[in-house]
């Protein structure tokens, strides 16, 4: 198992009661919708109002992040139409934006992540989402529906993880937070932030993970740490900072087949064939990421401004797989900048426009060798990979008489590989892969019909380049023929708001056209490649509400109640596809569920408690291109009640215990796709709890 010494978790929280001694008070605001759905949301550089929008789009708010087991991002993303996080086992994560997940056996692709300005994704579009802590966040900003205009390759859309420290809003906040739950769960958070002077503000953020798991060899063990700075040095120009080391260790258990999963949902794989099994090998995954990024920032005039950043990311990988033991180290170095013109004088005639460029460099060095029962043994393949992917961009956006809204934007996408090979026993190798230069453009609408009612429209360009984990996959081989997944997306749109901003609604439905999506695939030995799919149809329909039934009411017994439903309808069906001999040309898309349907629910009670529900229930998916296996429908509910009191006239201590998987569901909430042998299944946990203490000054 991933355990670390007793003296480990003394010194945890020694550190943390220490860091948390002496520091100002900061009290709890009440519950209102704005904490939840805010009314304006950074998308395309800049501040906007919701129904200004003309991309969909949702802001999942600190309150929503907080509402369950403070250890995950998944339910609070999931709640979003359109979008699908899927954990394997406890420390992999899996994250889809109205995309297929059929790509990603674990981390997240086609979909590009900024930390604020800085962007997460690595110079080959690979993102390792699940390094992130939700102590660091303040918000995530989500962008659906492909973006390669502004931010570069992806099909699915863009997510903006705002970290604390990094909002335009100062605060002095500080929270340590200790819980425990089934099969050992330990967690500890520490948040600071802290308004130093009127120039300067800081937030430092730290936690610790670990458990047991549900299943045999589903240990995890996670170490966290952020700050992020802000320097206000005139009043033009602005410094912000942001540094993050994560060391995150989690075992892998191994798909299972249907009858293992029915008969003992707990096992790890076991072996079978030539492969031993997961216990054997000490199959595990760890992953130590240092991310650093300094943006400049500066307002030459009242039209004018300029925005820079300059980053870095240095990964050690090791990933010890029942076939093999391979090692990466991976470096990543970047820009992105751009120049933001504003005129806002005319009230009827609103204008803006952004140029820029953005590129990052990416150094991988891969080495395979055969795993001994969790240990290297020779080594059969020592590969270097440089990546150099870069996107020049273009904005106009317009504003007519504060009802019509039109914005165009286009960019140039340009990637290439170079590869060096040296296997046993073989002469070396040598290449590149040219990815052919892509324009991608964009155009959107938006028209305000009522002042609470607006629809939008719009007509885009996705372009999705390979990874390295793709172009050079677990099969240990160059793959030069696979090319870019790419394709054009038509949507259609309107938000509803009440003045009050008591009751919100969203539909969205779209349909994107993809030629060359790209696929994962099985050898005979069970190690993955990829391939082409031919084309790809995805249509949907998203539908959310959102309302305050109870407004904050000190004299009802109810005192607050929210209540949101999330209803996401995809019919994702290959167009043309076939590999070698079968042709599954009509089939559903592996790994998509039709129906999605979150509802969430938010109970405030006398003496501070609170209760938040959350349900969802997810259709049955496909698990292979034949489409011959499926995995079960499921409902999953989660709930959490808490109670707040203040104590020592200096702090808020707040109590809280939840439950997990209420209904007691047997599913797998991450399947292995095309997997080999039909082993399709990672088995969630069944019911579990947990709960603990939270101190907030």
């Amino acid at each position: 198992m991933l355990v670390y010494p007793k003296k480990y978790y003394l010194s945890i929280l020694a550190f943390t009661l220490i860091a948390f001694h002496g520091l100002a008070q900061t009290t709890r605001p009440d519950t209102s919708l704005s904490e939840i759905a805010p009314i304006e949301i950074k998308a395309h550089f800049n501040s906007q109002a919701m129904l200004d929008l003309t991309s969909s789009a949702r802001v999942v708010s600190k309150r929503l992040l907080e509402s369950q087991n403070t250890n995950t991002i998944l339910s609070a993303v999931n709640s979003t139409t359109g979008v699908r996080m899927e954990e394997r086992s406890p420390g992999s994560y899996r994250l889809a934006l109205r995309g297929s997940m059929i790509r990603s056996p674990f981390g997240v692709r086609n979909t590009k992540i900024y930390l604020d300005e800085i962007p997460f994704t690595d110079a080959s579009g690979n993102t390792y989402l699940n390094i992130i802590d939700p102590v660091g966040i303040n918000h995530i900003q989500i962008i659906k529906g492909p973006d390669g205009s502004l931010y570069g390759p992806n099909t699915g859309g863009v997510l903006r993880i705002i970290p604390n420290g990094l909002t335009s809003q100062r605060s002095n906040e500080k929270s340590l937070l200790l819980s425990a739950g089934s099969y050992g769960l330990f967690q500890q958070q520490l948040n600071i932030e802290q308004q130093v002077n009127e120039k300067y503000s800081f937030a430092f953020s730290q936690a610790f993970t670990r458990s047991d798991g549900y299943r045999t060899q589903s240990g995890v063990n996670k170490k966290f740490f952020q700050t992020a700075h802000q320097w206000n040095y005139n009043e033009k120009g602005q410094l912000k900072f942001l540094g993050l080391y994560a060391d995150l260790g989690y075992e892998t258990p191994g798909g299972l087949t249907e009858a293992q999963f029915l008969a003992d949902p707990t096992q790890a794989r076991p072996a079978g064939g030539p492969f031993p099994s997961a216990v054997d090998q000490k199959a595990a995954i760890y992953n130590k990421t240092t991310i650093g990024g300094i943006t400049h920032s500066y307002q030459f005039n009242d039209y004018l401004r300029h925005v820079i950043s300059v980053f870095g990311s240095y990964t050690d990988f090791k990933n010890s797989f029942v076939t093999n033991y391979e090692t990466r180290s991976e470096k990543n170095l970047g820009a992105r900048t751009y120049f933001s013109y504003e005129n806002m004088e005319m009230e009827n005639f609103q204008w803006e426009m952004q140029l820029g460029a953005e590129g990052q460099k990416g150094w991988y060095d891969i080495k395979n060798y055969e795993n001994n029962f969790g240990n290297k043994g020779d080594l059969n393949y020592d590969d270097h990979l440089e990546n150099f992917q870069h996107f020049y961009f273009y904005r106009l956006k317009a504003k007519i008489a504060q009802r019509f809204i039109a914005e165009g934007s286009i960019g140039l996408n340009v990637n290439n590989i170079d590869f060096e090979q040296q296997a046993l026993n073989a002469s070396a190798m040598k290449g590149s892969k040219d990815f052919k230069n892509s324009w991608m453009p964009r155009l959107g609408l938006s028209y305000l019909i009522l002042p609470e009612f607006a629809m939008r429209a719009s007509i885009s360009k996705g372009y999705s380049t390979p990874t390295i984990s793709e172009v050079r996959s677990s099969d240990n081989q160059i793959n030069q023929n696979l090319n870019p997944e790419d394709g054009v997306n038509y949507e259609a749109g309107f938000r509803y708001e009440t003045k009050n901003r008591r009751f919100i609604a969203d539909l969205a439905a779209y349909q994107f056209n993809m030629k060359n999506g790209i696929i994962r695939q099985l050898n005979e030995d069970g190690a993955e490649f990829f391939t082409n799919a031919g084309e790809i149809t995805q249509k949907g329909i998203e539908a959310s509400v959102l309302t305050q039934i109870i407004r904050p009411d000190q004299n009802l017994v109810v005192r607050s109640l929210i209540f949101s439903s999330n209803l996401t309808f995809q019919d994702y069906k290959f167009k043309n596809y076939k590999v070698d001999d079968k042709d599954y040309s009509g089939n559903s898309v592996t790994s998509i569920p039709k129906w999605i349907w979150v509802n969430t629910l938010a109970l405030e009670l006398p003496k501070k408690f609170e209760i938040n529900i959350f349900h969802n229930h997810t259709s049955s998916i496909p698990l292979n291109d034949a489409n011959s296996f499926y995995a079960k429908k499921y409902h999953l509910v989660q709930a959490k009640l808490a109670w707040t009191t203040g104590f020592m006239n200096k702090y808020q201590l707040q109590l809280f215990a939840g439950v997990d998987n209420l209904l007691n569901e047997k599913y797998s909430l991450g399947n292995d796709i095309n997997a080999m042998g039909n082993r399709f299944y990672n088995a969630a946990a069944e019911r579990n709890f947990y709960g603990g203490i939270k101190i907030m000054m």
